[in-house]
């Protein structure tokens, strides 16, 4: 995906090309955040990220252009697949009544402890953290452009980056909240727990 833009795909099927290219991001992706836990993000290369892949630094560079961009594939996939939700929103159920329907979104969105390590690394490192924030930046204009489509309007409105960014932020908040849990007791019941929360409150002030 490139720019690994949350979900602002075509409709089409993806070719052999591209899924191959996807797996290998995710692969890579894997790796990073497995090196990254063991030994630390600047005790860790990218030259042994690929390395633990198999294939040289200079596919790796191709691919990502710095070391914690990385893992961005896998941060990605929880968005990827709230804005696919979005798009099979029916148009006569509002959005509160649609976000109550958020256990099975969080069965789906509950990522996997790998990424759960990754997020809570985020939170120290500066470099992780950059990349975590220009995720759910990347994310926004997704957001705005299923907004505006819902209300007939432009995603350029500045009323529906807003609503976007609400959103967008809820998402955001609802993950960090439930990182906030011990790893031991920390559930896909405790994630949608804590989406039900945010979106909640998110879509009492949206007027969709």
């Amino acid at each position: 995906m490139e720019r690994s833009a949350p979900a602002d795909r075509a409709a089409r099927r993806p070719t052999l090309g591209e899924r191959r290219k996807s797996a290998l991001r995710v692969e890579i992706s894997h790796a990073a955040i497995r090196l990254f836990t063991e030994q630390g993000v600047t005790g860790t290369t990218g030259e042994e990220i690929a390395q633990a892949v198999g294939i040289s630094a200079r596919t790796l560079w191709r691919h990502f252009p710095t070391k914690e961009s990385c893992v961005r594939p896998l941060l990605i996939a929880g968005l990827d697949f709230v804005a696919e939700a979005l798009r099979a929103w029916p148009v006569d159920t509002s959005l509160r009544d649609y976000l109550e329907d958020v256990r099975a979104w969080g069965d789906a969105f509950a990522p996997p402890e790998a990424v759960w390590e990754l997020i809570s690394l985020t939170r120290t490192d500066p470099g992780l953290h950059a990349v975590w924030l220009q995720v759910h930046d990347d994310a926004l204009p997704v957001f705005a452009e299923l907004f505006a489509r819902r209300a007939g309007s432009s995603p350029d409105s500045l009323r529906v980056k807003v609503h976007a960014a609400m959103f967008n932020g809820a998402l955001r908040a609802a993950v960090e909240d439930c990182l906030a849990a011990p790893a031991e007791i920390r559930s896909e019941d405790g994630l949608n727990t804590s989406l039900r929360t945010a979106l909640r409150a998110a879509a009492e002030g949206l007027p969709y």
